[in-house]
Parts: structure tokens; C-alpha cells; sequence
């Protein structure tokens, strides 16, 4: 009964005048953001020479001390995922570059976010690094209620790992939505040639969503993860389809609002100079108020929070990263955290 009774309270708690409309209708927000935490291991090498790096012994020395300050780094980050209509944080954060289960629950216990009793939706991927991804929930907004992980073949190199794309659906505002968490293949060899791997990716993450859709046609997807491309590239615009005005985007089309946010500068990772945006949450047309939806997109942020840029040498204005050519900087991640707001109308 209890479990019952604190959705509704929570739902009033974060409802909220929409000024912008003259009905003034109230409406729940429900945070959902993206954040690659950059290398997220633990001390202890289980990884032969792919592991060694992160350990006592190996290049950084990595420590306890180094990974504690990191988990609270990183807790310290999310703690700020906060607005006056989401005081709880976002109901469900995707995370990459992360080790393994452990990880995250030392990070959902750290201090900083403990209080809102983050939930941990891990699985072991073939990546030859052994980097998965993962998502947190607050289970007093986002109830967990299938799971699926589905791994990225390539025709003809069948020696190829890489992280598999993690499907988590759920209840949110009542509305049942799938979140795809990704992080496709890196551009290793260059853009154009490795370009093939992410559109294949993309070809994926497209095809859970076809699939999803054969069962409930009128469920909400959301594509989200370091994609490794900007949303321009043909694995975001042609492979995906996601689109970069909301006008005419078809209920099981794709909409990328990061498209826009890099076109004013704005972007989540630096390099040479050039900032990109590949940390991405791309939203389906049945999220979108033009094709009625009951819970539907509002808008979307980088969470570049003052104390997430680095302040010193030629990486002053880029995000304060773990390391720097070899040297512990104790910061937090080498990209910027994404989030967007869905919201519901309040009967």
C-alpha cells in the first residue's frame, strides 16, 4: 500500500504550470539523461592485460584512493541533476564505460546520491575491454518490467566485440517506455572507415525499436549512449533516420534535438579544438505532442555544470577528465552528461 500511495504523492510533488500555455495545465516532469563515466573500474585486475592499466600495478596506479574519489566525483555530478520540477534527480540515468556491477552500486550507495535509492540494471557484454553499459533508475518514478541485451554481429569479422545494446522497459508516468542504452563502436582507424560499425549499430538500436513497436504500437523508445558519431553522421541521420526537426516525424520515426545544440556549439566531449556531441538521447514521433502522446517530449540540456570543466593547460575549457597524458587530474569524466524532460499532463 505504501509503494502504492507514493507515486500519486510524488506526482503532485513535481507538477508544475506549463506558463508558455494559456489552459495553464499541470504537468509531471520526468528526468532522463545519459552520462559515459569514463573508465569506471575497480582495483582489481580480472581482465588480463586489458584490466592490468586499472589496477595498483599496472600505468595509473590505480587505487582505492583514486577509486573512491571518483565514485564521489561522480555521485557528486549526478547529486546536481536537479531542477525545481525533478528535485529527485532524473527517473533514469544510462550509463557506459563502466567494469561492472559493483561499480554501480558502490556508486548508487556514495553519499551525495544515496538518499534516492538508485536501482542497478547491469549486464556483462563481450567487449574485449570489458566495458559494459548500465542504467539507474529511481524506482519511485520508473518501474522495471523487462530486460533484454542484444549483441552487434558483423558479417564477415566475426572476430568483432564490442558493448552490447541494453533494452530496459518500464512505467513511466503510467506510460510504458523502452530505454535502448548504447555505446556503439569507437572510431578507431579513423571516422569514415570504422563508419560501418556504428551504422550497423544504428541498424540495431532500429531494430529492437521495430520490434518493441509489433507489441505495442504506441510505446515510447528512447535511443540513448555514447554514439560515438554526431547526430549528422549517416549512422545518427541515415541509418537511424532521426531527424533534425520534430515537424513530420512519424510515430515510429525518430526525432534528435542534439542536432540543433551542436549546430549553436554546444557539445558533450572536446578534441583538437572541435567539440562533438555523440553523447546522444534520441526520442520516437510516439513521444512527440504532434502524434498525441500522452507523455511526450519537452526539452533537452548538457549538463555542463560549471565544476565538470577543467581549469588548467591546453585542456582549459574541456571537461576535467580522470586523467590527462598519464597524470591523475581526480576529475570527473572526458565527456558531459546529457538529460532530457518528458512530461504528462496531470488529470
Amino acid at each position: 500500500m505504501k509503494r502504492c500511495l507514493l507515486f500519486p504523492l510524488l506526482a503532485v510533488l513535481m507538477a508544475f504550470n506549463l506558463s508558455a500555455q494559456n489552459d495553464k495545465k499541470q504537468f509531471m516532469v520526468f528526468g532522463v539523461a545519459f552520462y559515459n563515466l569514463e573508465n569506471l573500474f575497480d582495483t582489481i585486475n580480472n581482465n588480463g592485460k586489458y584490466d592490468l592499466e586499472f589496477s595498483p600495478e599496472g600505468s595509473r596506479q590505480w587505487n582505492s584512493e583514486k577509486y573512491w574519489s571518483k565514485i564521489n566525483n561522480l555521485a557528486y555530478c549526478i547529486s546536481k541533476m536537479t531542477t525545481q520540477t525533478t528535485p529527485m534527480g532524473p527517473a533514469v540515468i544510462g550509463v557506459s564505460e563502466i567494469e561492472n556491477k559493483s561499480v554501480l552500486d558502490d556508486l548508487v550507495r556514495a553519499e551525495a546520491i544515496r538518499k534516492w535509492h538508485l536501482q542497478v540494471v547491469h549486464h556483462d557484454s563481450p567487449d574485449r575491454r570489458g566495458v559494459d553499459v548500465g542504467l539507474l533508475y529511481n524506482p519511485r518514478l520508473f518501474k522495471v518490467v523487462d530486460v533484454t541485451n542484444h549483441t552487434l554481429f558483423i558479417p564477415g569479422y566475426e572476430s568483432f566485440r564490442t558493448r552490447d545494446q541494453m533494452c530496459v522497459t518500464g512505467v513511466l508516468g503510467g506510460d510504458t517506455v523502452s530505454v535502448i542504452v548504447n555505446h556503439w563502436p569507437s572510431r578507431l582507424g579513423g571516422q569514415e572507415r570504422s563508419s560501418y560499425l556504428r551504422e550497423a549499430a544504428a541498424d540495431l538500436s532500429k531494430h529492437i525499436a521495430d520490434s518493441l513497436w509489433a507489441i505495442r504500437p504506441n510505446q515510447g523508445v528512447i535511443i540513448m549512449g555514447d554514439l560515438n558519431d554526431d547526430p549528422q553522421d549517416r549512422s545518427c541521420a541515415l541509418s537511424l533516420g532521426a531527424k533534425k526537426e520534430m515537424k513530420g516525424v512519424a510515430p515510429h520515426g525518430f526525432y534528435n534535438p542534439w542536432w540543433s545544440m551542436l549546430d549553436k556549439g554546444i557539445g558533450t566531449l572536446a578534441y583538437k579544438g572541435q567539440w562533438n556531441l555523440f553523447d546522444q538521447i534520441i526520442i520516437s514521433g510516439t513521444l512527440l505532442k504532434q502524434n498525441n502522446a500522452p507523455l511526450q517530449y519537452w526539452k533537452c540540456q548538457v549538463n555542463n555544470f560549471d565544476f565538470l570543466f577543467d581549469t588548467k593547460g591546453t585542456r582549459q575549457g574541456y571537461p576535467l577528465r580522470t586523467y590527462s597524458g598519464g597524470s591523475w587530474l581526480d576529475g570527473y569524466s572526458d565527456h558531459f552528461p546529457t538529460e532530457i524532460f518528458l512530461i504528462k499532463e496531470r488529470k
